[in-house]
């Protein structure tokens, strides 16, 4: 199914957003944060035509010029970007489309995503980029498409990276698959190297993982389910960090959640390599004891690590080792999580609970504050994929994420966009939530947040 203006509005309609496109809007007494511009102050932001005319104290005579949107004591931030999602098209359009998958993002106040290539078929060429690039067009999320580093994500033979850079790719990755061979991950960090890619690694041992379901540990043995030790990341992590350094090709671990690969990926940037990771919500708010309940939604991989393995997320993130925050999201049907736990597929959706969850765990335990998740949340996964910088300055596309950092919320998950349900996160309460996106000339406001626009 591809992206038009008609479906797209009518499902977030459907879903009682407010959907306008075009207008001149006045945003008034905002927080407005860009770390990029060291800006973090309260400020009004008039937007014309899809561009920002002005920012700062705006005379309060133009309000009834415009629309007007009073965000006092809500957040304004450049657009959220989402460097690791599963939009399942092409090939698994019953678990998500660009076109649903793309609504669950703005939903969840992000603007632009990175779409993962274990499609069928997988985006090793030329041709599948360009159908995923048309698909996504005129969304009020952009999509960019993540190449497959070796060709079917076989790990054997590489794609043709230059035909893929030329064709928009800035990304690539074989993720749901390791590139096990490490010549062959030698050889893409240095052509890759070439037009100043990343590499984003799926960091996985086969052969130490087996058919592990879990994170292997004191509550695997107890539960008896098949354990999937840690080393099975850790090593991983380690070999590419030393072949980062080797070839000075750039290297972005993918949801990374063990404490040994944190310490790697810190003692890589220590010496110089061109490394950089991302974090997801589930890894910073979860442990193992969460498969207790033998519920699929916490089945994942990587696996939910131990209450250590959380810590030292956490502590990677406040130090600055791990530069983003993902969400990894990854629709499955209901049908598929209706067997064992042991061959439930892994991974959740993630898009929607996002910035809750994060505000939850990181905001509200004062581990970072709203600047920090900025940083690692608009500016430093554009950064890492080399995207043009998205700043809140007069003369600038207007692309931002509008924020309630006070709002709390029950999460539903037969009201996401997305179609997708498989999320622990149900029936949590969350204390803070996106209520709004601008990005290409779309203004979208949250059912929550329509009282704020006149």
């Amino acid at each position: 199914m591809s992206w038009n203006s008609k479906q797209g509005a009518d499902l977030l309609s459907r879903h009682g957003w407010l959907v306008n496109k075009n207008m001149k809007v006045l945003i008034t007494g905002a927080r407005v944060i860009d770390p990029s511009l060291g800006l973090d102050k309260k400020a009004d932001i008039l937007i014309d035509k899809g561009k920002i005319v002005e920012v700062g104290n705006i005379d309060r005579k133009e309000i009834g010029k415009h629309q007007h949107l009073n965000l006092k004591g809500k957040i304004v931030a450049p657009g959220f970007f989402d460097m690791h999602v599963h939009l399942r098209e092409p090939g698994r359009e019953d678990k998500e489309t660009i076109l649903t998958g793309t609504c669950a993002a703005a939903a969840g106040g992000f603007t632009g995503v990175a779409a993962m290539p274990n499609t069928d078929p997988a985006p090793d060429n030329v041709g599948v980029v360009r159908w995923i690039f048309d698909q996504a067009a005129g969304a009020p999320v952009a999509v960019h498409p993540v190449g497959t580093v070796t060709r079917d994500r076989d790990g054997k033979m590489l794609s043709d990276i230059s035909d893929l850079f030329h064709a928009g790719v800035r990304v690539l990755s074989d993720d749901g698959s390791p590139v096990a061979n490490a010549e062959v991950m030698r050889r893409a960090l240095e052509y890759s190297k070439m037009h100043d890619m990343v590499i984003s690694t799926h960091s996985e041992e086969m052969s130490l993982g087996g058919k592990g379901v879990m994170r292997e540990s004191e509550v695997s043995t107890r539960l008896g389910l098949p354990g999937w030790p840690s080393l099975t990341e850790s090593v991983m992590v380690a070999r590419d960090v030393l072949l980062s350094l080797y070839t000075g090709g750039r290297l972005h671990v993918g949801h990374i959640s063990s404490r040994e690969s944190i310490d790697m990926v810190r003692w890589g940037k220590s010496k110089g390599a061109n490394v950089t990771c991302e974090a997801t919500p589930h890894h910073i708010s979860l442990t193992d004891e969460a498969c207790e309940s033998y519920d699929g939604n916490y089945k994942m991989n990587p696996p939910l690590g131990t209450e250590d393995d959380r810590q030292a997320v956490i502590e990677g993130l406040m130090d600055g080792t791990i530069d983003a925050l993902a969400t990894d999201h990854a629709p499955h049907t209901a049908e598929e999580s209706l067997v064992e736990f042991s061959f439930v597929p892994n991974g959740i959706v993630g898009l929607e609970t996002a910035i809750g969850v994060i505000a939850k765990e990181l905001i509200a335990t004062k581990k970072l504050d709203w600047v920090d998740v900025v940083q690692k949340m608009a500016v430093a996964p554009r950064e890492i994929m080399r995207l043009p910088a998205v700043q809140i300055k007069k003369g600038a596309v207007a692309e931002l994420t509008m924020i309630d950092p006070d709002a709390p919320w029950s999460v539903d998950p037969q009201k996401f966009l997305s179609k997708g349900r498989n999320t622990p996160f149900g029936g949590w309460t969350l204390p803070a939530k996106p209520i709004g996106t601008i990005n290409r000339g779309w203004v979208l406001i949250a059912p929550d947040a329509r009282m704020l626009w006149s």
